[in-house]
C-alpha cells in the first residue's frame, strides 16, 4: 500500500507540473491558457433492518460514495485525475473499496496523426469480446487498464492502436500484465477507386496477450497444474454498410487459459457475433446472433466473482432488451461468458401521420438465450467438455415485447406495453423452476403546460412462480405497482410509487422521491424501500440488497 500511494503522489506531482510547463508555457500562459472543466456526484444511503423484505442491519447511521472529476485542456494537451471516497460504500457495492483517495489521473497528447496517453485510461478492441475497459459508477464496475495507451493513423483508412498496462482492482492493481495491438482499416478511405462506392467496407482485428506469474494450483493430492504464463486472444471483425443494410460480424478465439471461474480447464474459448440491420425513414429492424464458448478472460486466473464482477479484460456483448419498466426489468438477464447461444430480433415502426393511427409508434421485441449443448469429458486439468457448435442446452432467458407509443394530441402521450418473459432463476444464484412471466405496463403523459407535466404509470405481471421461505426469491408471485410524478416549474419534481406482491409473493414496496434541477445541478432525496435482486447494464450485473431507509443524490458539472 506504501507502494501504491508513493505512485500515486508522483503522478499527481506530474499533472501539477503538466498544467505548469505544458506547450502553453512558451507563450507565458501556464494554466490559464488552458480550460478547466468537471464533474461530481454524490450519493447517500441510510438504512434501517426490516425482516419483511430482508433488509440488514447497517452499523454505520450512513452509507456514501462519492466522486469529482476535473480535466484540464490545453491545445493538444490533456491532463485529468478522478477523487473518489467510499466512506463505506453503498450496499451491494463491493467492501474493498472502502476508503478514499485519487483513483484515476492521465496526462495525453494527441494530433492529427497520433494519439498518446499516460496512466489511467479506458479502451476497445472491436465489440470488445477480447478488450474493453470501462467504468460505470451505477454498479460499481471499473476495468481501466494503468499504463500506455497509443493511437496512429498510419495513413487515411489506416488506424492502429496498442495498449499495455495493469487493470484497476478497487484501490489496487490486479497481478496480470495485459497487452494489445488492433488494426482498423477502412477500404474506401484506402482506395480512391472506392471513394465513392456505395458499399463502404471496414476491416478490423487485435490481438491481446496478458502474462501473470505462476501460482500453484493441485488437481489432485500431489500433481501441480502446469499453467501457461502467457494466455493469447485475437479477434477479426468485417462490418459492410450499403444504402440503408448494415452487416457486423466478428470472430474471437482464446487461448489456454485455465482459471477459477471455468474449474481450471484447458478448452480453448470462442466467440462470435452477427448483427444485421435495415433502416429507413419510420422503419427499422435488427437481427442479432452470438455464440459464446469459454470466452471468461480476465487479468488474474484465480479471481472470482464473489465482490462483483473485477478484472475482466474482455466484454461479451448483451443480446437482449435493457427493459426501462419495473416488471420488465425485475428479471434482467447476467451474461453467460462461459457459454451460451442467443438470438434478438428488434423492430420499430412509426406508422404514416395520414392515417388514424398516424403518429402512432410500435415496437416489437424477442430474445432468447440458452446454454451450450455441453458433454462433459473430464474435469480441472482436462479439456473439461465438448459441444456442438450449432447444438442448444438448456434454456437461460427469453422474452417478448409490444410496446405501442401514441401522441394524442399535444400534451397527451400514452404508451401500452405487453411482455413475456421465460426465466431461469438460476442464473442469478436462486433454485427452483423456469418462471413464466405476463406484464402489462400503461403510462400516461400530461403535458400542463411548458412548465408542468404529470405522468401516471401502471404496471400488473402475474407469474407462476411462488415464495418460499427455502428459496427466498422475493421477485416470485403476482404483483402489481402504480407510480404518480409530476414535474413542475420546470425544476421540481415529485414521485410516489408502491409494489406489491398481492398473490404468492412477499413485500410492498413504497417510495417517494423528491427532486431539484438547476442548470447543472441536480438534487434528489427519496425515501422508502428496495427489493433485492440485480441490476445489469449491458449484460454486467451487480446484486443489489434489500434496502429500506433514505437516499440522497447530488451531482454538478462545471
Amino acid at each position: 500500500m506504501k507502494n501504491n500511494n508513493f505512485r500515486k503522489t508522483v503522478w499527481a506531482g506530474l499533472l501539477v507540473f503538466s498544467f505548469y510547463f505544458s506547450p502553453a508555457m512558451s507563450q507565458a500562459q501556464g494554466v490559464l491558457g488552458g480550460h478547466v472543466t468537471g464533474n461530481m456526484q454524490l450519493d447517500m444511503q441510510m438504512s434501517r433492518e426490516d425482516s419483511t423484505i430482508g433488509a440488514p442491519d447497517v452499523p454505520e447511521q450512513m452509507l456514501m460514495n462519492a466522486r469529482a472529476d476535473i480535466l484540464y485542456t490545453n491545445g493538444a494537451f490533456d491532463a485529468g485525475l478522478r477523487f473518489e471516497a467510499y466512506t463505506n460504500p453503498l450496499l451491494g457495492f463491493d467492501k474493498n473499496y472502502r476508503g478514499q483517495g485519487i483513483a484515476n489521473y492521465f496526462v495525453s497528447y494527441h494530433n492529427d496523426r497520433i494519439s498518446f496517453t499516460a496512466g489511467y485510461f479506458y479502451e476497445q478492441f472491436g465489440n470488445g469480446m477480447i478488450l474493453r475497459t470501462y467504468e460505470d459508477r451505477n454498479i460499481g464496475y471499473d476495468n481501466a487498464l494503468f499504463g500506455f495507451n497509443v493511437h496512429y493513423q498510419l495513413m487515411p483508412g489506416i488506424m492502429l492502436k496498442g495498449v499495455i498496462g495493469k487493470q484497476r482492482y478497487c484501490w489496487t492493481l490486479g497481478n496480470g500484465i495485459v497487452r494489445g495491438v488492433d488494426a482498423e482499416v477502412q477500404l474506401n478511405s484506402l482506395i480512391p477507386a472506392w471513394a465513392d462506392k456505395e458499399l463502404r467496407v471496414t476491416l478490423g482485428g487485435g490481438v491481446v496477450s496478458r502474462y501473470e506469474p505462476d501460482t500453484t494450483i493441485f488437481s489432485s493430492p500431489g500433481y501441480k497444474l502446469n499453467l501457461p504464463l502467457n494466455v493469447g486472444a485475437f479477434s477479426t471483425r468485417m462490418d459492410l454498410a450499403y444504402r440503408n443494410w448494415n452487416l457486423n460480424v466478428e470472430y474471437a478465439r482464446k487461448g489456454q487459459d485455465p482459471s477459477f471461474l471455468n474449474n481450471y480447464i484447458y478448452r480453448y474459448g470462442q466467440a462470435l457475433t452477427v448483427n444485421a440491420s435495415y433502416a429507413t425513414r419510420g422503419f427499422s429492424v435488427n437481427l442479432q446472433a452470438k455464440r459464446v464458448d469459454n470466452m471468461v478472460f480476465k487479468s488474474e486466473r484465480a479471481a472470482t466473482d464473489a465482490n462483483g464482477a473485477k478484472l475482466y479484460i474482455n466484454y461479451i456483448p448483451a443480446i437482449n432488451k435493457e427493459h426501462t419498466y419495473a416488471f420488465l426489468s425485475m428479471y434482467p438477464y447476467s451474461t453467460q461468458a462461459q457459454g451460451e447461444m442467443g438470438l434478438q430480433g428488434d423492430i420499430i415502426w412509426r406508422l404514416p401521420k395520414d392515417g388514424f393511427l398516424g403518429g402512432t409508434d410500435i415496437h416489437l421485441n424477442s430474445s432468447v438465450i440458452t446454454a451450450l449443448d455441453m458433454k462433459v469429458v473430464g474435469g480441472m486439468g482436462t479439456e473439461g467438455y465438448t459441444s456442438d457448435f450449432f447444438g442448444t442446452g438448456d434454456l437461460y432467458y427469453g422474452d417478448a415485447s409490444l410496446e405501442v407509443t401514441r401522441k394524442i394530441n399535444s400534451q397527451l402521450k400514452l404508451t401500452a406495453l405487453y411482455g413475456y418473459q421465460v426465466v431461469n432463476p438460476e442464473i442469478d444464484g436462486h433454485s427452483g423452476a423456469l418462471h413464466h412471466n405476463n406484464v402489462v405496463v400503461g403510462d400516461l403523459l400530461w403535458k400542463i403546460n411548458k412548465k408542468n407535466a404529470l405522468r401516471f404509470e401502471a404496471e400488473w405481471m402475474g407469474s407462476d412462480s411462488r415464495y418460499t421461505q427455502e428459496v427466498d426469491d422475493k421477485r416470485c408471485g403476482d404483483w402489481i405497482m402504480g407510480l404518480v410524478e409530476y414535474n413542475f416549474t420546470s425544476r421540481w419534481f415529485v414521485s410516489v410509487s408502491d409494489q406489491y406482491a398481492y398473490h404468492d409473493g412477499t413485500g410492498n414496496y413504497y417510495n417517494i422521491s423528491l427532486g431539484y434541477t438547476h442548470n447543472a445541478t441536480r438534487i434528489q432525496l427519496g425515501y422508502g424501500k428496495q427489493r433485492e435482486g440485480m441490476i445489469c447494464i449491458g449484460g454486467v450485473c451487480r446484486q443489489m440488497p434489500a434496502l429500506n431507509g433514505l437516499t440522497l443524490t447530488l451531482s454538478t458539472s462545471f
